[in-house]
């Protein structure tokens, strides 16, 4: 006679007797439930454990802590670890203190392995250290990092998607949501590589952030600076103290990254030329022209130009060669001797130029663009400046060349961008002429923005009253 399948209906109908019984179930073999004279319910299964010769007993649990549901799930789950010669008993003993070892394994452990092992070796491996103990350690900080789902991610995220006041400073927004996001996915992407952690899929894997932020979210930037914004942009700068003003003219001069161009130290520019520098004065010019060419240069180590040092990209140290305006602007910096050029600290450590100072700059801007709407007969208050970014630097001189017509490659050699295929793969010193020419028609370029005719520059005295 075929077995029943159990049923709530039948067990809660089972009556005790005077000795023990079983119901078996038919629908998982080796499923009963045994009955004790005081009406004690309880799933077990049948098997032969451990690869035992004679089959034993074992209790999954007791109906009512256990759905019966629940009893077939793991009575199904031991009948499998029975047939793979394992013992549930020991492997649920094993999964129990790996679980307690998981436990142990909370964010802010696994997140001070990243921030040593990964973000220390990195250049801008402190900003995001300080991104992860603002935003994401005060919230996860006792979490296990295997406990972390999505809906965490998504939380962090819609909040850091809010600005909000923190010691003064308006955090958060759109951008700073999707770099929080971006950092999240890179942190366990590490975590999950380690094979250590217990993790095998990231909470963050599956979210994007045009679904969380929309589509302006990854809209790549297009912001190229006016040239009514590069002369406010330089007229600011010339009024920041040292090393604030001259490190972002030196921005401006070289399309250089930020840290690119405010790390520089002595030690990257040719000794020679370092010299001449030194030598030389605010009135007077640097003697570079006679030296040779590959001497005539400020190299940046890979170890600060953009990239990595493995995978498909590949950081390349970059050659930035010698103009009349770049060697002009570092003869005019403070003779210091530490090997920074740009610092507070008398060149022991580089300046960091965070987000107080941009706010500083941006308000000297407007304050020019107003004074000449004003000088021009229009309404200083329908005047805004757009949002931009150091960055956008970058891109204002990359259009400035295109606009110059320098071929493709030196524009793209002056970037310090690899160009695809076999041609990425030049020297250091390739195209250097091609670069100082560039650097050299683009510095004449912004002189004819940030220097008008000497009749604008009368008007500009009279109307210009306001400080920036």
């Amino acid at each position: 006679m075929a077995k029943r399948a159990l049923d709530d209906r039948t067990l809660k109908a089972a009556k005790p007797r005077a000795v023990i019984y079983d119901l078996p179930d038919g629908l998982v073999p080796g499923l009963a439930v045994r009955i004790s004279p005081k009406g004690r319910k309880t799933f077990v299964l049948v098997a032969r454990y451990g690869g035992a010769k004679n089959p034993t007993r074992r209790a999954l649990g007791v109906y009512g802590a256990m759905t019966l549901e629940q009893a077939r799930h793991k009575a199904r789950h031991w009948i499998e670890t029975v047939q793979k010669g394992s013992d549930p008993a020991v492997q649920e003993e094993r999964d129990r203190v790996a679980q307690i070892e998981r436990e142990k394994l909370t964010f802010e452990h696994v997140v001070a392995d990243f921030t040593r092992d990964k973000l220390a070796k990195e250049r801008k491996g402190a900003d995001a250290a300080r991104e992860i103990a603002l935003d994401l350690t005060p919230e996860w900080r006792s979490k296990p990092i295997a406990t972390i789902t999505d809906l965490d991610v998504i939380s962090i995220i819609n909040r850091k998607k809010r600005k909000t006041l923190v010691a003064g400073k308006k955090r958060g927004g759109t951008t700073g949501a999707r770099n929080l996001l971006a950092l999240i996915k890179r942190f366990f992407r590490w975590a999950i590589g380690q094979r250590t952690y217990g993790l095998t899929e990231s909470p963050a894997q599956n979210l994007s952030a045009k679904d969380l932020l929309g589509e302006d979210a990854t809209a790549s930037r297009d912001r190229i600076l006016s040239d009514d914004e590069l002369f406010a942009f330089w007229r600011a700068t010339k009024r920041m103290p040292y090393p604030i003003g001259p490190a972002y003219q030196l921005l401006l001069l070289t399309a250089l990254r930020l840290r690119e161009a405010v790390d520089a130290n002595r030690a990257e520019v040719d000794p020679l030329l370092m010299q001449r520098i030194d030598a030389a004065n605010t009135a007077e010019a640097v003697r570079w022209h006679d030296l040779p060419n590959d001497r005539a240069v400020w190299i940046i180590p890979k170890e600060r130009m953009k990239g990595k040092n493995s995978g498909k990209k590949m950081a390349r140290a970059h050659a930035v060669p010698m103009t009349d305006e770049i060697a002009t602007l570092l003869a005019s910096l403070p003779k210091m001797n530490g090997r920074f050029l740009f610092s507070t600290t008398a060149g022991r450590r580089p300046v960091s130029i965070g987000t107080k100072i941009k706010r500083d700059l941006d308000r000297r801007m407007l304050l020019t663009l107003r004074a000449m709407a004003r000088m021009r007969g229009h309404n200083p208050d329908d005047v805004t400046l757009p949002h931009w970014v150091n960055h956008d630097l970058r891109r204002t001189v990359r259009s400035h060349l295109s606009r110059l017509k320098i071929e493709e490659v030196a524009r793209e050699a002056v970037l310090a961008h690899a160009r695809p295929g076999i041609k990425g793969t030049y020297d250091l010193h390739d195209y250097l002429e091609e670069k100082r020419e560039a650097l050299q028609l683009w510095a004449t370029r912004l002189r004819t923005i940030v220097e008008p005719a000497p009749s604008n520059v009368v008007a500009l005295r009279q109307k210009m009253q306001v400080g920036a």
